[in-house]
């Protein structure tokens, strides 16, 4: 079986892409920031390995991975492009399929993780 048969894999390399795609849509990018990726992929790999039947749900806990592990280094990720109070949108469902960023202060799904616009992209308040 190659690394692209084996679903929990691939669901890794789909976290990683979706991931990095909407760290680029905000241009927070650079070798530091892949870095942290690559850390949250290997540390999921970890994860998915004693429990495959989650392999849905790498995509969403790489991203909250990374949004943790950007507070420490970066500031609060990805930004709310809707609010004008700065805070960070969350990660829905945190343990599930198919995760979407969410503004919690509107109760809103932005985008799926991995879709993720510029700042000022999105419907308007």
């Amino acid at each position: 079986m190659g690394l692209m048969e084996d679903p929990a894999e691939a669901a890794l390399h789909e976290a990683r892409a979706r991931v990095l795609a909407d760290l680029g849509a905000r241009e927070v990018t650079g070798p530091a920031i892949v870095s942290l990726v690559e850390e949250a992929v290997a540390e999921r790999r970890w994860w998915v390995g004693k429990w495959p039947d989650g392999a849905d749900f790498v995509p969403g806990l790489v991203a909250q991975d990374v949004q943790d592990a950007l507070l420490e280094s970066y500031g609060r990720w990805p930004l709310c492009p809707y609010c004008d109070d700065p805070h960070a949108l969350a990660v829905e469902p945190e343990l599930g399929p198919d995760p979407v960023w969410v503004c919690e202060v509107r109760r809103e799904a932005i985008a799926p993780v991995g879709e993720l616009g510029p700042r000022a992209a999105g419907p308007q308040p």
